[in-house]
């Protein structure tokens, strides 16, 4: 992490802040099977979900995009499941608190839809500590693209020096280079990678350093 003082902490969502690895699972075989397709075993959906020169609606579906069936089917089950399926990870709401008593802004940068990502916050009771909310339908691209980062800053009205952002992906990797924002690799989520913060306390700890 630079020196240069920080005013934004952007997160991405699943696999950071919310353990939503059933429900991704379930809802994507949701859709496979209103498609008449076999279901898809949870590691390899696990694995390939955050892969970043993957094609997800052709490797999950079958077909060269998503359309607004998918994503009516991916969201009814969201809908109807989140409730018992999603946690945040340990650690997570001691962290925003933290970050909010230093004043930091807060935000989050997801390839999830804007719906679904508010039902999720909203059942969580986290959705009030971020002043900005970057999702797949926002933008005209989602993640590894730019796009959602730079639409954060905006909000934030504030340059990308002064935020880092915290995922567990190379998609977020590749998003936080192209938008010159400092980034943070956590393994808690749904990828494992050995040079990353292995816990939510040592995250804290790094981000609240003076």
């Amino acid at each position: 992490m630079k020196k240069a003082i920080k005013k934004a902490v952007i997160f991405d969502m699943d696999g950071t802040l919310v353990d939503s690895s059933r429900t991704i699972v379930n809802a994507i075989n949701h859709v496979r099977a209103n498609l008449g397709l076999d279901a898809m075993k949870e590691a390899l959906v696990l694995e390939k979900v955050n892969e970043p020169n993957l094609n997800p609606a052709e490797f999950f579906y079958e077909v060269p995009e998503f359309t607004e069936q998918h994503e009516l089917w991916f969201s009814s089950y969201y809908t109807d499941n989140h409730e018992k399926e999603l946690r945040l990870y340990e650690g997570i709401i001691e962290l925003l608190d933290a970050l909010k008593a230093k004043n930091f802004l807060l935000g989050i940068a997801t390839n999830a839809y804007r719906g679904s990502t508010l039902e999720s916050l909203t059942h969580l009771k986290i959705l009030d500590y971020f002043d900005s909310i970057a999702c797949y339908d926002d933008v005209p691209r989602g993640k590894p693209s730019p796009d959602m980062l730079k639409k954060n800053l905006k909000d934030f009205k504030i340059e990308a020096h002064e935020a880092i952002f915290i995922g567990d992906s190379e998609r977020d990797t590749m998003a936080s280079k192209s938008a010159n924002i400092d980034y943070l690799m956590i393994n808690w989520g749904f990828s494992d990678y050995k040079n990353a913060i292995h816990s939510v306390e040592q995250l804290k700890e790094i981000l609240l350093k003076d």
